[in-house]
């Protein structure tokens, strides 16, 4: 799956899950970009990732990421 497909994907899934359709996702998005983003709806995202994409993180994978690019790299290295 092409990485920007992934991004497109996982915007979707932000937008679902915190209920915020204005939500435009690039590789530098943060927590502290988008108010809705807290500690409950972050494990509520990656449990919405997991599923749509039928894949598992590892809790020191979650820990790592700094933006939403990492998430994708880990996502796509998932998937490959």
């Amino acid at each position: 799956m092409e990485r920007n497909k992934v991004l497109a994907e996982v915007q979707d899934i932000f937008r679902d899950v915190l209920d915020e359709e204005e939500i435009v996702l690039t590789d530098a998005t943060s927590a502290d970009d988008i108010e809705e983003w807290d500690s409950l709806s972050h494990i509520q995202l990656i449990v919405a990732i997991e599923k749509h994409f039928k894949i598992k993180f590892t809790s020191k994978e979650i820990l790592s990421w700094k933006n939403v690019g990492e998430l994708v790299d880990s996502t796509m290295s998932k998937l490959a």
